[in-house]
């Protein structure tokens, strides 16, 4: 019979989701993923497989943490409104990222997608999802007219998926709140000048 864990599966995920967060998958080594999860080596591999398969985890737990928690909270709040809040908690997050670690998804699907299927179709899932996020907010503010007809949702949904990648990755370079905001708000300028008799609400 296999022995219990004696470990908090979350708390050993968070701390290798802070180990590859700070060092990216390649430059993470098995020793030092080990000391910060607080497991030796043998534990490590029969809890979570091998490293890439432990990343696998870590990128799931920062996910449900992150992108999906904050889904979940501003999808109960009207669509437009939530688009706004989105970008506004991101660049607020990006601005207080002292250590300029930026999003842990962003940083994977550039050092790693390319190069690795399976984790590739694990980051365009997650894209998929904030895609998602954007594609429904838009839907319902079109239907009760709070943006112009003219908004194409899938399109714009795409627009602001793109909006956020290039948003993270210039700041971990310029984290300057002026070209955050600048980036942000002509796209978001889209939204404005609802139709007559737009409700604002979904």
């Amino acid at each position: 019979m296999a022995r219990p864990r004696e470990f908090s599966e979350e708390d050993v995920l968070d701390a290798a989701v802070a180990c590859f967060w700070r060092h990216g998958l390649g430059a993470t080594s098995v020793r030092e993923l080990a000391t910060e999860m607080g497991l030796n080596g043998p534990s490590l591999y029969n809890a979570f497989g091998d490293k890439r398969a432990l990343f696998a985890c870590a990128l799931e737990r920062y996910a449900a943490l992150t992108m999906r928690e904050r889904i979940r909270r501003l999808e109960r709040e009207a669509p437009v409104a939530a688009i706004r809040a989105f970008f506004d908690e991101l660049i607020a997050r990006s601005l207080a990222d002292a250590d300029r670690r930026g999003c842990l998804i962003v940083n994977t699907a550039l050092e790693v997608a390319p190069h690795d299927a399976e984790l590739g179709k694990l980051i365009c899932g997650f894209l998929g999802e904030l895609e998602g996020f954007f594609r429904r907010s838009l839907d319902r503010a079109r239907a009760s007219r709070a943006i112009p007809a003219s908004v194409n949702p899938g399109d714009t949904a795409r627009l602001f998926l793109g909006l956020l990648l290039g948003l993270r990755v210039a700041a971990r370079a310029r984290p300057e709140r002026a070209l955050l905001e600048g980036m942000v708000r002509p796209a978001l300028a889209l939204l404005d000048h609802p139709d007559p008799g737009a409700t604002g609400t979904a």
